[in-house]
């Protein structure tokens, strides 16, 4: 199949079965590369929020281009940082000792998305049985909605920051006190899910303790943020959130070309689940950038979820020399994110 012929395939009209060998050459093969390795890990998080935070000095003291530079740069490096969130939901809890604590620290408070956010629920994602149906926190058959949906889409992203703002500094701490809203809020708007169906079920156990520290932090820092303005004004903190914002709207298009968003909620095979899933491989340039920590490989990911970032690209190559052309594992690689948006507006344009 050419890439023209997979970004104009039609939705699939049948279950798709299982490829066995592609799954068991998924596993034999990245055995040893399976290890989170801390001195990739460390510097990657700390030198790309570093930098992302410099950006953000930049675009507040400087002025004219270089503010604008600064706040490219600063959304660029605190994405990265922001998706190492992604990292911590997939890494076995003593792969990394301290690098929950202080990716929360240094990114997760800060930006108010502690790690809770993400964790025991993007899992829900890559469950066998939910991908894809009403109890998955992270699918939209956006392919089968109308066109409005696509903007209203990203436009939601947009406004996470002020959303964000509001839950950690007002919502939260009155939840404190009234319980029926603290359920609300722990339901609703307590996990990055874009399922307006999903539910979010009550902590419990040493999670329920990592939500109380992480949200007190999250709510601390948001008060912060909003009294310093009594002495350093709105100007910083408006520029701040609009960096968030851009930063947002980044990886809600990111997102929108995770997948093929083409499944009508029922349950689906693994390898389904893989052929709705996108990697964009080298040669594309730009994934890096726009995919950055490993997610330019989404659809290898759902085949190997626990394989860490660094090691994708070596079982990317693995895979696609084993397997061949015209497999069914060359079958979700794409040659980059525009040709899959216009695949998606044209599939929302077709069912209007």
């Amino acid at each position: 199949m050419t890439v023209q012929e997979k970004i104009n395939a039609p939705l699939p009209t049948a279950p798709i079965p299982d490829d066995m060998a592609m799954l068991r050459a998924a596993v034999d093969l990245t055995r040893d590369i399976s290890a989170a390795k801390a001195s990739i890990y460390w510097p990657d998080m700390l030198g790309s929020a570093a930098i992302g935070y410099a950006g953000i000095a930049g675009a507040i003291l400087l002025h004219g281009w270089q503010a604008w530079a600064s706040a490219g740069i600063a959304v660029l490096f605190l994405y990265r940082a922001l998706l190492f969130i992604h990292e911590l939901t997939h890494i076995h809890r003593t792969a990394l000792p301290g690098f929950r604590f202080v990716w929360n620290l240094v990114a997760g408070i800060p930006m108010l998305t502690p790690s809770f956010m993400y964790e025991g629920v993007h899992t829900l994602h890559h469950a066998r049985t939910k991908y894809g149906t009403i109890e998955d926190p992270e699918y939209l058959p956006l392919a089968l909605m109308k066109p409005w949906s696509l903007p209203a889409f990203i436009l939601i992203a947009a406004l996470l920051p002020i959303g964000l703002l509001i839950r950690c500094a007002v919502l939260v701490p009155l939840g404190a006190v009234i319980p029926p809203l603290r359920k609300l809020v722990w339901e609703r708007a307590s996990s990055l899910s874009i399922n307006p169906d999903f539910r979010r079920r009550p902590p419990e156990g040493d999670f329920a303790r990592m939500v109380f520290w992480q949200e007190l932090g999250a709510a601390v820092w948001a008060w912060a943020l909003l009294a310093s303005t009594q002495w350093l004004g709105w100007r910083w903190l408006v520029i701040a959130l609009c960096v968030v914002s851009a930063t947002a709207v980044f990886n809600q298009i990111r997102t929108l070309v995770a997948h093929l968003w083409q499944n009508d909620g029922a349950a689906m095979t693994v390898t389904a689940q893989y052929l709705d899933s996108v990697n964009v491989p080298p040669p594309e340039l730009f994934a890096p950038l726009w995919a950055p920590v490993g997610l330019r490989y989404h659809a290898l990911h759902h085949l190997l979820p626990s394989l860490p970032y660094h090691s994708l690209g070596e079982a990317h190559r693995r895979l696609a020399g084993h397997l061949g052309s015209g497999s069914t594992y060359e079958r979700a690689s794409y040659p980059g994110l525009w040709p899959l948006v216009g695949r998606i507006a044209r599939s929302t344009m077709i069912r209007r």
